[in-house]
């Protein structure tokens, strides 16, 4: 079974299921996060959605890119947890399957294209403090314990 963070889902409430890939991206005593402006401001592992006729890495490299104008190498899955929220930029009640990976931030090519995000550096126990949901955290928190 998956683990659950964050708030347990509301009863009557309807969910839809929503995977998306993230990823824990170490570079030089650091970790590569994205700050999203908007609707609230909040920092998160780069990543997102995986879109249709798209797989999981697939939807990891193009969220990484997209989120911090990075690209990456050597994805290795290090497990998923589950996380009841609504979206408001969707207008959605979501089940968020996130699947976490680590992978290295090999270099940058720009910006991020995707509106609102912006690239942050931020040593393991600031990411932890900052991160924006519990279950981002404890991967993070996880990663550090390892090293």
């Amino acid at each position: 079974m998956t683990r659950r963070f964050g708030t347990p889902p509301q009863a009557g409430q309807r969910y839809k299921l929503r995977p998306g890939a993230y990823a824990i991206l170490p570079r030089d005593g650091r970790l590569l996060l994205t700050h999203q402006a908007a609707p609230l401001p909040e920092v998160q592992l780069p990543g997102g959605g995986i879109d249709p006729g798209e797989n999981a890495l697939q939807a990891l490299y193009r969220e990484v890119f997209e989120e911090t104008g990075w690209r990456i190498a050597s994805p290795r899955r290090l497990g998923a947890f589950r996380r009841f929220t609504f979206m408001p930029e969707y207008d959605l009640w979501a089940e968020k399957l996130c699947i976490i990976y680590m992978a290295t931030p090999v270099r940058p090519h720009g910006p991020p294209t995707e509106s609102g995000h912006s690239a942050i550096w931020r040593t393991p126990r600031a990411a932890m403090h900052e991160l924006g949901n519990p279950g981002d955290r404890a991967f993070v928190q996880r990663f550090s314990a390892g090293r």
